[in-house]
């Protein structure tokens, strides 16, 4: 696609985007100026061109997590798995990310896309996402190909993240998700809300929800061992038949509470995928399958390898941008990043019922270049508006860069921890190893709505209760066998756990049930045969200890929102980390030889 400036300040008005100039639609040329690329070599026109090809354009998000709005997020600066994964896409970070997918320091894709001069970079290029943005480039891929040339897809975990979701049970982003035009989604943490408020919102939502390996496992069911959803769907793209086969996150009863989807049993399932494949090759004629994908990066390279006949697998859960896609037997991937930071967009040329061509490009949506749409803009400020007065408060600020993704240690997770040991008087905290939240840069206030981010989930309580310290180094083992299995299809997705008040030592490579070692508490040599106060949210740790203190039960969202209140100023660094790599110098290593 090949946008002049005057063609896209054409586009702007035809699409309602509110008021723009050519300075700063183009140029953010009143942003500091760092070394590297300027913000005056990049415009919306670059950020959004592409050779097309054919007449069939596929466009991507994955990971929403209900950001409306546009946010700042920061990539890991530790990415690590199994010392045969690492350095592979999925486990690349930092320089590591840049030397593969050959990008400029200082340049708006390293700021995307790593965790490198994050903060300067942030002052020069501005927040990320937002859906009035999205929305921008949806209707300019419209406008271009032609509406019924166009197709969006969602990989899921849209529905939940922020406070406008949970506190609308997910309604406000089935809205959005109407007003921007997706076609077909799948999901994950859309089914925390249980299964019924999820029947409900697809009932509320234009596009297709799809899953083949979600199973009604009810034996008193009508429907027992069939399909929940609908396997997969047809659509009717630029004159061609594009079939797409819906993939729900395979471990949802495992990751999240089991009694939230009773009744429904979920898996990778390669044999039923790989029947879905093959009916509609074999019976419904299609000319291109596409899975859509909440598998994850890593595991849906795997799928791959062990099914025939797909063209694409557009993927999810991972959160990884990927700027090329990667093939894996003749299966060509995509995964389109988290938060609302980017929208893939695929064209693909089709003759004679089969793909020939195609064309890719991972688009960042730089929210102070690609401007709002004026319409979906609206909305958002609607959806937001019966709680702004709360998400807005400022409850204290912070000194250094509060941020998630991170292997191990995480600033945002460090003060939750905080926060609970703070106010329940524990001696340790747990703290779920979710990839999903928010950036707060330093010297900025911290909002309530900052803290929903990290936050949102519909089961928040905060338990506290007696835990043996053979318990608690068991209970490492299993998490890092799950973080760290070498076959990705036994990764069931996460970062470790967080905790607080302790500090170990971990050897990636190690045996099973024996990477962690020299476990300290508050200073202290772990004793495994001593009860520990534990202050756990986001689990089901509480059910494995004793002596449950049900009158300290709270949301964790409060616990957070009144220790920063209390403490005024926060002040926690990456230098605070509490693990020790033993078989890695670095967060971001390199492929091994």
């Amino acid at each position: 696609m090949d946008i002049s400036r005057r063609d896209f300040m054409q586009l702007t008005a035809a699409l309602g985007v509110g008021s723009v100039t050519a300075s700063n639609l183009m140029a953010g040329s009143n942003t500091p100026k760092i070394s590297g690329v300027l913000p005056n070599d990049i415009t919306a026109s670059t950020l959004m061109d592409i050779k097309p090809v054919g007449n069939v354009s596929i466009l991507h998000i994955c990971d929403l997590h209900a950001h409306l709005k546009p946010l700042y997020w920061r990539e890991p600066s530790t990415l690590i798995s199994a010392p045969d994964l690492v350095g592979n896409p999925g486990f690349i970070c930092g320089q590591e990310f840049m030397n593969y997918y050959g990008q400029k320091p200082n340049s708006l894709q390293s700021y995307f896309d790593t965790y490198m001069n994050f903060d300067e970079l942030a002052k020069k290029f501005g927040k990320m996402g937002g859906v009035a943005h999205i929305k921008t480039i949806a209707e300019e891929v419209r406008r271009d190909r032609g509406k019924e040339n166009v197709l969006f897809l969602d990989s899921g975990d849209t529905w939940q993240g922020t406070a406008v979701a949970l506190k609308t049970k997910g309604e406000a982003i089935v809205k959005a998700q109407n007003d921007l035009g997706i076609d077909v989604m799948v999901g994950h943490w859309e089914f925390t809300y249980g299964k019924e408020r999820v029947m409900e919102l697809i009932e509320k939502m234009d596009a297709d929800f799809i899953a083949q390996n979600i199973v009604d496992n009810d034996t008193w069911s009508d429907t027992f061992e069939e399909q929940v959803f609908k396997p997969y769907v047809i659509k009717e793209i630029g004159g061609h038949r594009i079939g797409i086969i819906g993939q729900a996150f395979p471990f949802t009863s495992t990751a999240n509470p089991k009694h939230l989807t009773k009744g429904w049993s979920f898996g990778i399932n390669t044999e039923t995928l790989q029947e879905a494949i093959d009916e509609l090759r074999d019976e419904k004629k299609v000319d291109a399958v596409v899975m859509l994908s909440h598998d994850g990066f890593s595991v849906d390279q795997e799928v791959a390898k062990k099914v025939n006949g797909l063209d694409f697998i557009m993927s999810g859960h991972t959160h990884d941008p990927a700027p090329r896609p990667i093939v894996v037997n003749n299966t060509v991937i995509i995964i389109s990043g988290s938060h609302g930071k980017y929208v893939s967009r695929l064209d693909l040329e089709i003759k004679n019922k089969k793909v020939v061509d195609y064309s890719y490009k991972l688009i960042p949506v730089a929210s102070d270049l690609i401007p709002a749409h004026a319409g979906t803009q609206k909305l958002v400020n609607e959806l937001h508006a019966p709680f702004d007065k709360e998400l807005n408060e400022v409850l204290g600020t912070t000194k250094h860069t509060l941020y998630k993704r991170d292997t191990f240690f995480s600033t945002f997770d460090a003060l939750i921890g905080n926060s609970i040991m703070d106010t329940m008087d524990s001696e340790i905290s747990f703290t779920p190893g979710y990839r999903w939240g928010s950036t707060v840069l330093g010297g900025q206030g911290i909002t309530m709505d900052n803290v929903y981010d990290m936050t949102a989930i519909t089961y928040p309580e905060v338990y506290t209760f007696d835990l043996k310290g053979e318990q608690l180094k068991n209970l490492l083992e299993d998490i890092a066998d799950n973080v760290f299995n070498p076959n990705p299809l036994y990764q069931q997705g996460g970062d470790m756990s967080r905790l607080g008040g302790v500090h170990y030592d971990i050897k990636i490579g190690g045996k099973p049930g024996s990477r962690i070692a020299n476990i300290k508490v508050n200073g202290k040599p772990l004793d495994l045969g001593r009860n520990y106060k534990i202050s756990s949210w986001g689990g089901n740790l509480q059910n494995a200890g004793k002596n449950l203190q049900e009158s300290k039960i709270q949301p964790v969202y409060d616990v957070t929102r009144d220790y920063i209140k209390r403490q005024g100023t926060i002040d926690i660094s990456t230098k605070d980390t509490n693990v020790n790599i033993v078989d890695f110098n670095t967060g971001c290593p390199s492929k091994r030889s």
